[in-house]
């Protein structure tokens, strides 16, 4: 008897030492129970976090710009570059870092086309001397020699309502192609046409004649030529509406 006594007081101690369940206590949890919440604790930390990683890598992205190359150096310069981050990071995305790319860089084609056909003016190379046509508008009565005598910008405001009609039916071709084409291709069955796509306008119209090799630092000799160009039709065209505006002196 005694035997007995001793034996179930030694199971009832052991027992009160082993992990389990007390089902008959509310809200008691076992051992088990604990240890799967736990796993499903640190699961559901680990997702956060991935999930914060992605919201941080998904967000605004530093979208590089060709910027200077002054004195040579190797590594571009770009001036204003914060104005560049608020542009692709806080006021748009990178597809309108390249909208904004691309109307400089035609800003800066046209402003080429403008500064050759000043310097060309200037220095006497008119159509009048290399045109078989006198008139540039017969029922105006415009002659090329009457254009010649005058400065390039009281030419351009001699030229009829429908020489201007031409020049803006062409820059509309144009930019109807750019709108209309996608890498050199005419795109069909599209309800929003490519050019008006998010990153849909780049200025490259794919005409490359001379099939010369596009590289980035073609990309930027350009666009500083373009830059420049900007700079010297604004400072002509200046100088030649307000004598003496321009604090340089030109050879003409």
């Amino acid at each position: 008897m005694k035997i007995t006594i001793i034996a179930s007081l030694l199971l009832t101690s052991v027992s009160a030492f082993a992990p389990g369940c007390v089902n008959n206590v509310p809200g008691a949890l076992c051992m088990s129970d604990i240890a799967v919440e736990a796993k499903e604790e640190a699961a559901e930390t680990k997702a956060e976090a991935e999930e914060i990683k992605t919201e941080v890598e998904s967000g605004p992205q530093k979208v590089p710009c060709f910027g200077a190359t002054p004195f040579y150096t190797k590594e571009p310069v770009f001036f204003g570059e914060n104005y560049w981050d608020k542009i692709t990071q806080e006021w748009g995305t990178e597809d309108t870092g390249k909208y904004v790319q691309a109307a400089e860089l035609k800003h800066a084609r046209a402003a080429m086309l403008g500064t050759l056909g000043f310097a060309f003016h200037k220095l006497g190379f008119t159509f009048n001397n290399i045109s078989p046509h006198e008139y540039l508008s017969l029922t105006q009565d415009v002659k090329f020699a009457d254009l010649a005598a005058l400065t390039p910008l009281e030419a351009v405001k001699k030229i009829p309502m429908e020489g201007f009609v031409q020049i803006f039916g062409f820059i509309a071709i144009i930019e109807l192609y750019e709108l209309t084409h996608k890498n050199g291709k005419f795109v069909e069955g599209e309800t929003v046409a490519p050019g008006l796509q998010p990153g849909g306008l780049t200025g490259d119209l794919g005409w490359n004649p001379l099939q010369v090799k596009i590289t980035d630092d073609r990309r930027l000799a350009e666009l500083q030529n373009g830059r420049l160009a900007m700079v010297v039709i604004c400072a002509w065209l200046a100088n030649d509406s307000i004598p003496g505006s321009v604090p340089l002196s030109f050879p003409w």
